[in-house]
């Protein structure tokens, strides 16, 4: 498994994520990667589709091991009300929805994805973080600068 787990978040982050209890909190990595549109994982990306970015698909495929994938979640908090939270994960509860491509998985509970569908997952890096973010959430009303929180349209 890739190495550098956490070691450029910056201290303010640190303070506003926590881990979820089944799975690691994926902060960082080191690497060059490109971000670069992807196609959906199904032919038609339609309402209540979550897409990848083919930046996201290499990533995830260097990081999960056997049965991981990237789990998605949505919580209170945050400067803008909503969060993006990320982790790996090994369970799938029945709630879950799975977004596969390319062998890479995506999983969002149901409740999380009321606040995310139709959005696009990225693998980004920069010189001062690397992370996985949500990109062109319909949902969104407007979001932070750093991408992390969001508050939805009413």
């Amino acid at each position: 498994m890739a190495a550098a787990w956490g070691s450029s978040l910056t201290a303010a982050t640190q303070r506003a994520v926590t881990p979820w209890p089944r799975g690691r909190l994926l902060t960082a990595s080191l690497g060059p990667q490109a971000r670069r549109e992807a196609s959906s994982s199904s032919p038609e990306a339609g309402e209540g589709q979550i897409r990848l970015t083919d930046s996201c698909v290499q990533r995830l495929l260097e990081i999960t091991e056997g049965s991981e994938f990237l789990r998605l979640q949505v919580e209170g908090g945050g400067c803008s009300g909503f969060q993006y939270k990320f982790s790996l994960d090994t369970v799938i509860n029945p709630d879950d929805r799975v977004f596969e491509q390319g062998g890479a998985r995506v999983v969002v509970d149901s409740d999380s994805l009321a606040f995310v569908k139709g959005a696009q997952v990225d693998f980004s890096q920069e010189l001062i973080r690397s992370s996985f973010q949500v990109l062109n959430n319909p949902q969104a009303q407007q979001g932070c600068s750093c991408g992390s929180s969001f508050s939805i349209k009413l």
